[in-house]
């Protein structure tokens, strides 16, 4: 910020300092304030901001922008330096093509081992549930043999009781 003239220098240097025994001593407070006494001081301080940010923000993007034409121009200046920076942008470029290529066969050989581990599971799943099917499959036929077989039985049963009680009746 820029000084005006109504200031008086009674500011303390920023070399000094207070001693812990000095501010204790103290009982009110001596600090310097950074902030205008008065309504007045507090307006100009204000006007003089809104001057002096944009003026200094230009001055900022001017320094910049003449650092980058100069580094520009002490680059491109020659045909040597112009194909040295080339050379500079190819090996980036190549470097980020083969860091690419690396991440790509990366992802690919985790998605395949991902998809082989999937059929695996899928795979020994499925022939897990056939065997269990055919098992339950040859127990309920077992279980239908043995029953129609007693039923077989019984009907011979009957029959041949029911033909006895014919032959007795008659």
């Amino acid at each position: 910020m820029a000084t005006s003239t109504s200031r008086s220098g009674a500011r303390k240097p920023s070399t000094t300092r207070r001693t812990p025994t000095a501010a204790s001593t103290s009982g009110a407070s001596t600090t310097t304030s950074t902030q205008p006494k008065t309504t007045v001081q507090q307006v100009q301080e204000i006007a003089e901001r809104a001057v002096l940010v944009p003026v200094g923000a230009s001055l900022l993007a001017s320094d910049n922008l003449a650092s980058t034409v100069r580094g520009l121009a002490s680059n491109y200046r020659s045909r040597a330096g112009l194909e040295r920076e080339l050379r500079r942008y190819e090996r980036r470029g190549v470097t980020a093509r083969n860091r690419f290529e690396r991440q790509v066969r990366r992802t690919r050989t985790r998605v395949e081992r991902e998809l082989r581990q999937r059929r695996h599971r899928v795979e020994r799943t499925v022939k897990q549930n056939r065997r269990s099917f055919e098992r339950q499959v040859r127990s309920v036929r077992r279980d239908l043999e043995k029953q129609s077989e007693l039923v077989s039985t019984r009907i011979d049963r009957l029959v041949a009781n029911a033909q006895d009680l014919l032959n007795s009746a008659s």
